[in-house]
């Protein structure tokens, strides 16, 4: 069946004459419509949901009530322990920041650790090391390295005494005031940190304990800045 045929035929058209053959196609699609018709379509059922229970519904304005006393507890133990971390800091480490830059300043100066029985210039110790700060003299030993080094912000004698076993590194710290001896580390390196009236001296070396003693000794009989 040609379109317009098909078409006079859905609308209702009879102007247009049907052939036989026309008509078997026509009843053939009349057959096929009906059976599509009578399909059986299941009917629709939506799924069960379970059931709530009301009693642990918490609105929404309930909970936020609920969350405000957490989180202001939280912010109250947040800055209980920023308090007692600054504290903890300014009691029981301000050394450590002292100690930590003369280990750095240290490494950056590894020459001068040199195994050596060439003393340093007179001149020189003179000026790196004032009459003010010390009063040095032979009974500190043999002093092969003298320079004036930052530490902690103020200019300070960097020294190296040869001690029985290597050299020995002394700073002298007249502005650094510290309670009590303050033993420190670090990659290849062993200190102490002495009181010395207002000041402190920084010795660092791996000799005997014997020998250590003398060299602290020597050098905090010569500090000038106690008086």
């Amino acid at each position: 069946m040609d379109g317009k045929k098909f078409r006079d035929k859905v609308t209702g058209d009879s102007s247009t004459a049907d052939s036989p053959a026309d008509l078997d196609e026509t009843s053939a699609l009349d057959a096929t419509l009906k059976r599509a018709m009578m399909l059986d379509v299941p009917e629709l059922r939506m799924p069960e949901l379970p059931e709530i229970e009301t009693s642990k519904v918490v609105s929404l304005a309930e909970r936020r009530r609920a969350r405000a006393p957490v989180w202001l507890a939280t912010a109250a133990a947040i800055m209980m322990a920023a308090v007692f971390g600054v504290y903890t800091y300014n009691a029981s480490t301000s050394y450590d920041s002292l100690t930590d830059e003369i280990i750095a300043h240290m490494d950056h100066e590894p020459y001068a650790l040199r195994v050596t029985d060439v003393p340093v210039n007179s001149a020189r110790l003179e000026r790196v090391v004032p009459a003010s700060v010390a009063n040095l003299s032979p009974k500190n030993g043999l002093i092969t390295y003298a320079q004036s080094c930052e530490i902690n912000g103020n200019t300070v004698p960097h020294l190296v005494v040869q001690g029985e076993r290597g050299p020995v590194t002394i700073i002298l710290l007249p502005d650094e005031k510290i309670d009590a001896a303050t033993p420190f580390q670090g990659n290849n390196v062993n200190g102490v940190l002495i009181p010395v009236g207002d000041g402190s001296i920084a010795i660092i070396g791996e000799e005997s304990a014997e020998s250590m003693d003398r060299i602290r000794e020597s050098f905090v009989d010569a500090a000038s800045w106690r008086t």
